[in-house]
Formats: structure tokens, C-alpha cells, sequence
């Protein structure tokens, strides 16, 4: 199993397409912290990059890495080994490349140019969300074997989760505006990890007051400690629930 890890993280790390991810993401976090005299905008315009591109990439990524290693899954599987270990090893090594690369490319140097709690909070919740994507990606790869079909689930999940879910809150709030939704509001931010990290990001950077009293029932909510452990322990489970799925399909599945 730590085999397969390490093979997949020495595979990932050495293509250009992460390379290229991590020396964007260092390019965009060096010019950003260079260019902006205030701390709090340049870590504003670094949670815009974060939330868009990380997904983005960790879906995509992820999937055709998952595609493009069928032969190798297959040639595995003629050995002694359980379909659930392999599949876990080889997302595990996806997750933690994307890790790796986010956190040289953005993690780093936003800790080590701002240095503040809410840089911390903030490398770490783009860690949390390249495993989140992996997972999702790894479950969008095992429902089908067509690639652009794969690839295509994917594209529909970043479109999903980063653009119109925001869309289809702001769509319920308007047309239930007579009705108190603001704990309801709560509840539909934890069925989305890229709203969860944008929630925990803002309140760090103290500019819940321009939210209103939205904004004062999230810092209430998410801003104690209780509801910081709440929303990573909803992270946690956007990680696992996307594989346990994943790995009921590929135990069953015929390759």
C-alpha cells in the first residue's frame, strides 16, 4: 500500500502540469503580497485564486490521472491485493501531490509573508479542499469508464460547487425572503466545502460586519471554536462520504 503511495507521489511531482500548478501558484502569491500594501486585501485576492483554482485543477487533474492509470490499476489487481486498499493508495497519493504542490506554490509563502492566524487558516483550508476534490474526482472516475464523460462530471462539479450553488442560495433567499432563513442559510453553507472555506476565511479577516446580520449569525456560528471544529469536521466528511462511495462502486465494478 505505502508502495503505491509513493510510486503515485514520485509519478505526480515530476509532471509538468504540477509543476506548472505550483509555480503559478507561487508566481500568483509573490505578486499579489509585492503589489498589495495591506495584508488583509492580499490575502482577499489570494482566497479568490484559492477557491477557484484549487478545485478546479485537483477535479481535473485528478480525473484524467485516474483515467490515464487504468493499466496500471488493472495490471495491480492481478495481484494479491483488495480492490479498497489500491483505490485508497492511489487517491491518497493524488491528495497528498496536490497537497504538496499547493502548499510550496501558496500555503508557504502566505504563512511566510503574512504570517497571521488567518494565513494559517487559510493554507490550510486549500489542503483540506485539494483532498476534498481529489475524492470527488475519484468518485466521478469509477462511475463511468468513458473518459470524457469522467472528465465531463468533473467539469460539472467545479461549475457546480464554485458558481451555482452561490446562485441557488441567492435564488431561495430571494424568493423566500418573508421567511426567517438565516439558520438556514447556516445549513446550506455546510452542504458546500467552498463555501465553507470562503466562511472561515472572511471571519478571520474580521469583515463579517459588512455582511450584516447574516454576517453576525456566521461569526456567532462558525467564529467560536466549537463551530471551527464544526466546519472542518464537515470537511473531513466531504472527504470520506465522495470515497466510501467511490469504493462501493470499484468493489463492485467490472474491470
Amino acid at each position: 500500500m505505502f508502495k503505491v503511495i509513493k510510486y503515485v507521489i514520485v509519478d505526480i511531482l515530476r509532471s509538468r502540469i504540477i509543476l506548472g500548478y505550483t509555480l503559478f501558484l507561487l508566481a500568483i502569491s509573490l505578486s499579489i503580497f509585492n503589489l498589495e500594501d495591506n495584508p488583509a486585501k492580499g490575502l482577499l485576492s489570494m482566497l479568490n485564486i484559492i477557491l477557484i483554482v484549487v478545485p478546479l485543477v485537483s477535479l481535473i487533474f485528478s480525473t484524467i490521472y485516474m483515467y490515464n492509470s487504468i493499466e496500471f490499476i488493472e495490471l495491480l489487481l492481478s495481484q494479491p491485493i483488495r480492490r479498497s486498499h489500491l483505490l485508497l493508495s492511489v487517491s491518497t497519493g493524488l491528495a497528498l501531490s496536490l497537497m504538496i504542490a499547493f502548499i510550496a506554490g501558496a500555503g508557504l509563502p502566505v504563512i511566510l509573508m503574512e504570517g497571521s492566524p488567518t494565513a494559517w487558516v487559510m493554507a490550510l483550508t486549500g489542503v483540506a479542499l485539494s483532498a476534498i476534490f481529489v475524492s470527488l474526482a475519484v468518485l466521478g472516475s469509477v462511475i463511468t469508464r468513458d473518459k470524457a464523460k469522467g472528465i465531463g462530471i468533473a467539469i460539472l462539479m467545479w461549475i457546480y460547487f464554485s458558481l451555482l450553488y452561490d446562485g441557488i442560495m441567492l435564488l431561495v433567499m430571494f424568493q423566500f425572503s418573508d421567511y426567517p432563513l438565516d439558520h438556514v442559510m447556516v445549513v446550506f453553507c455546510s452542504l458546500n466545502p467552498v463555501d465553507l472555506a470562503r466562511i472561515l476565511i472572511l471571519l478571520k479577516l474580521d469583515i463579517s460586519a459588512l455582511m450584516g446580520y447574516t454576517g453576525a449569525l456566521y461569526r456567532e456560528f462558525f467564529g467560536s471554536f466549537m463551530g471551527i471544529g464544526l466546519s472542518f469536521s464537515l470537511m473531513v466528511l466531504w472527504l470520506t462520504i465522495p470515497m466510501a462511495f467511490a469504493n462501493r462502486i470499484f468493489r463492485k465494478k467490472d474491470l
